[in-house]
């Protein structure tokens, strides 16, 4: 089957995406892209963050007059 991605396969979707969007529209692409990449990562930084707390922090001990029910 061979690799998705040779240098001629990326050639051609570069040509492709210059043609179908333009020169002067690429570089606000390509701002989006990074700025979604960007918020998808530090996302992705909290939720890592929050998996790594201690198991502690996540508890929560009943008030001294719920447990006297």
């Amino acid at each position: 089957m061979g690799e998705l991605f040779t240098p001629t396969h990326l050639i051609v979707l570069a040509v492709v995406v210059l043609v179908l969007f333009g020169g002067k529209k690429l570089p606000e692409l390509g701002k989006g892209l990074g700025e979604g990449l960007r918020g998808f990562k530090d996302g992705m930084k909290g939720v890592t963050e929050e998996a790594n707390k201690p198991a502690d922090a996540h508890t929560v001990t009943p008030k001294p007059e719920e447990t006297a029910k």
